[in-house]
């Protein structure tokens, strides 16, 4: 066999593994942080990212009531945990209580407006009161926060709707480590930012 082939399997053994993926996944409420009802948010996003990631991953999982103070706090704690990826759900509405992009933007180091632009396209095709959302995503330190919808099938469309294909390469800029998503996923890099894991 061809040693340089690309397709022997000596060549394949020689790549590295694909890195761990640490991932922060909150669900701000009230009611379900106090277990009026049973939170969904997080194992939406655990099955979602559980479906679209190679990597193996480990979440750290927090449900906190709508608390500006809690809300920064915790996301400030998992940035500390070395989260590269941190998704919120919940929060995001003009509801006296909803204060998600606040509390985010206010331990932001840079803000990334075109994913909050582009979730509100995305659930506009699907309903009318998108226009309402306030979602934001930041960059602190190595680590970049998206603000999601509150409800399971949002959370899957806006993800799904494109929103996720400039996470990957986000997240090379910013020094995390390389997620490889699966074929129906698609993330988009530079062909010279493309690495090869087995």
């Amino acid at each position: 066999m061809n040693p340089m082939n690309p397709m022997n399997p000596e060549n394949h053994s020689s790549l590295p593994p694909l890195p761990l993926v640490k991932i922060g996944i909150v669900s701000v409420s009230d009611r379900a942080s106090t277990g009026v009802y049973e939170d969904k948010g997080l194992p939406a996003l655990k099955d979602w990212l559980g479906s679209a990631l190679k990597n193996p991953l480990h979440f750290e999982a927090r449900l906190i009531p709508d608390e500006m103070p809690t809300i920064s706090a915790t996301l400030v704690e998992l940035v500390d945990a070395g989260c590269s990826l941190i998704l919120t759900t919940g929060g995001t509405g003009p509801a006296l209580r909803d204060v998600t992009p606040e509390a985010t933007l206010a331990i932001a180091h840079k803000e990334m407006p075109g994913f909050g632009e582009q979730m509100r396209q995305i659930s506009l095709q699907f309903v009318p009161t998108a226009i309402l959302s306030r979602q934001v995503a930041v960059i602190r330190d190595k680590s970049l926060i998206i603000n999601l919808p509150g409800q399971p099938k949002a959370i899957a469309e806006t993800l799904d709707g494109g929103i996720f294909a400039a996470v990957p390469y986000c997240i090379d800029l910013i020094g995390g480590p390389y997620l490889q998503t699966v074929e129906s996923v698609k993330a988009f890099r530079p062909k010279t930012a493309i690495r090869e894991f087995r």
